[in-house]
């Protein structure tokens, strides 16, 4: 991966274990839900996980250190956010992800802290994300929990530049935590697909109330991508102290989910294709 080439420039030390391997390790690790010790063993003794990394059985397995090494690097190079966006492209460059008029549906899900009191949920973090119409997701940002979710909507948006003018890639639906003028404004009557709010003396009206249904119908797909990350990937709950750490968990696990939702679309491809052969 181009983004990836660069990362072991210095010709002093050790050899390193090439970075796609460990990056394949990290997306193991995301898929599986394993710490750093026990996906060293795993790795040792699974022969498929081995295929996978493109490890043969001679070469020594990286050590539960290495691994947390190098995904710290990650993180403090800061090439996370750009790993995502290249997975992206080259799902969508193989006619995965689908661009040309996609939406974007925004939200953000709570996430319990690593140390809570008892029979007491403490939320410490919170996930913000864009997701397509397949449960993509576009891009994401992860904060404190205490910060509103309507802060994090501009970093999220798809935009194009063109002649110094920014203009939003498609439609955006979102729950009416996000609704305000200043956002009305920025999407425009086109594309603003945020659900209607109800203020005091200011019932909906009975088309507000038919919009509202419609667009929550899709705005629920984000959703349903926040539980397939909780439940399959243990998004629910902090793994460490600290935003940073989990934030680098958070991105992996995105990448993850995208690299698996992918593989299932190319697989119902491949069958209708041969369908089509017969």
């Amino acid at each position: 991966m181009g983004t990836l080439s660069n990362l072991y420039s210095s010709i002093r030390g050790a050899p390193s274990y090439p970075p796609l391997i460990m990056f394949k390790i990290l997306i193991l690790q995301a898929w599986y839900g394993l710490n750093d010790e026990a996906l060293e063993k795993q790795i040792a003794r699974d022969l498929m996980f081995r295929r996978f990394i493109d490890l043969s059985l001679s070469e020594n397995v990286p050590d539960h250190s290495s691994i947390w090494r190098f995904r710290q690097l990650l993180s403090t190079e800061k090439l996370l956010a750009p790993l995502l966006e290249q997975i992206n492209t080259h799902l969508e460059q193989n006619s995965i992800i689908v661009s040309l008029g996609s939406i974007n549906i925004i939200d953000a899900t709570v996430i319990e802290a690593k140390q809570s009191r008892k029979r007491k949920t403490t939320y410490g973090f919170k996930m913000h994300a864009n997701t397509d119409e397949d449960g993509f997701v576009k891009k994401m940002t992860y904060t404190p929990g205490n910060v509103h979710d309507s802060q994090e909507f501009d970093k999220l948006l798809e935009v194009e530049r063109t002649n110094s003018k920014i203009k939003t890639c498609g439609q955006v639906y979102a729950d009416s935590a996000y609704a305000n003028k200043n956002n009305d404004e920025k999407l425009g009557k086109e594309n603003n697909k945020i659900l209607h709010r109800a203020y005091r003396n200011k019932p909906l009206t009975k088309q507000q109330k038919q919009e509202n249904k419609q667009r929550s119908s899709i705005r629920y797909i984000v959703e349903r991508t926040f539980g397939l990350l909780k439940l399959h990937h243990g998004l629910a709950k902090a793994r460490y102290l600290g935003l940073e750490r989990n934030k680098t968990r958070a991105q992996l696990i995105a990448m993850s989910h995208n690299l698996k939702t992918g593989m299932s679309i190319f697989k119902q491809m491949r069958d209708l294709q041969d369908c089509c052969v017969q």
